[in-house]
Parts: C-alpha cells; structure tokens; sequence
C-alpha cells in the first residue's frame, strides 16, 4: 500500500493489508548488516549489539542532559564506526569511542561511563579519569571532531600548501614599447 524511509539509512516503513482478512499492519524492513565480533577483554567474542550499547549509553546519562535524540545519534555513529573497521572490534575501541562521543554532550555522564567501563577500584583512579577530561579538549555539541589535535585556523598555519614552498613575491609589470 504504502512505502516510506523512517530516517536516512533506516528502516523502510511499509503499511500492508492481509489478502485474506483485509487487517492493515505495519512492517519494518532494514537491510541486513555485517555481522561484526566484539572481541572482549577475557577474549571471549560476542556479536556486536547497538541496543546493548544504547542501554549502557542510557545507564551513563541517566538523569543528566543529554536527551535520547543525542544517545540514539551516538549509537549510530559508533556503530557505522565499528562496521567500517572491519568485521573484529575490540572491545576497549567500542568504550572510548562511547567515552568520547558522552564527553561531547556531557563530561559528567562521560565520567559516569567511565567508572563503570573502566572498572576503576578507588577515587584516585576516578580523580585521574576527571583530570583527564579537564586537560582534554572535546569538540562542542555542534562541532566535528578533528583526526588529529591541529587547529585549521592558526594564524601559523598554511593550508593547502607545501611546507617547502614559500609565498612568491609580487613583480611590478614591465612596460612594453
């Protein structure tokens, strides 16, 4: 009957009607991704599980503000980030990747995942966790994060030239007889 995507690289959302009884129904149809293994700290290996991400997300930021919108967003992106890694992740690059991407919307709730995630034993451990995310620069909520820790727009910087090039000098025009 009816066709739509439910967001961009989601689900198609399909109304259907039953040939013999004539009922509606809605189905959800996704394409089927690779499989990829979590490869754990003990070295066992589980299939990867953005739900199980989401809910330890929605544990992290529980009652701080960072809204289901931004954990959903999260989820997609570190696991369009584990699929495009290969088909074996290990498990401590899916942790800093969800340490990282709390960070951006709430440091506390990143430190709230840390603790857990971590496994830290005393409050040293938890005060070396927050120094850390107090020297870290993180990108705003709506900024990108750089690959690196270069800032584009120093004054000292030259994009889009080599470093062996100099600026050439400007010559005057020569008049022509």
């Amino acid at each position: 009957m009816d066709s739509r995507l439910t967001e961009p690289g989601g689900a198609v959302r399909r109304r259907r009607e039953c040939a013999d009884c004539g009922e509606r129904f809605t189905t959800y149809e996704r394409a089927e991704e690779p499989s990829v293994t979590v490869v754990k700290r003990d070295g066992r290996r589980e299939r990867f599980d953005r739900q199980k991400l989401l809910r330890g997300l929605a544990r992290a930021a529980g009652g701080r503000p960072v809204s289901e919108d931004q954990l959903e967003g999260l989820a997609t992106s570190i696991a369009a980030a584990v699929r495009r890694g290969g088909s074996e992740v290990r498990a401590d690059q899916v942790g800093d990747l969800a340490e990282r991407g709390l960070a951006r919307f709430d440091p506390v709730a990143a430190i709230q995942f840390a603790s857990v995630y971590r496994n830290l034993a005393d409050l040293d451990e938890l005060d070396a966790v927050v120094q850390r995310f107090k020297e870290e620069r993180f990108p705003g909520r709506d900024q990108l994060a750089l690959a690196d820790d270069t800032v584009p727009s120093a004054p000292r910087r030259n994009i889009g030239r080599s470093p062996q090039t100099r600026p050439k000098q400007r010559r005057t025009h020569v008049r022509q007889p």
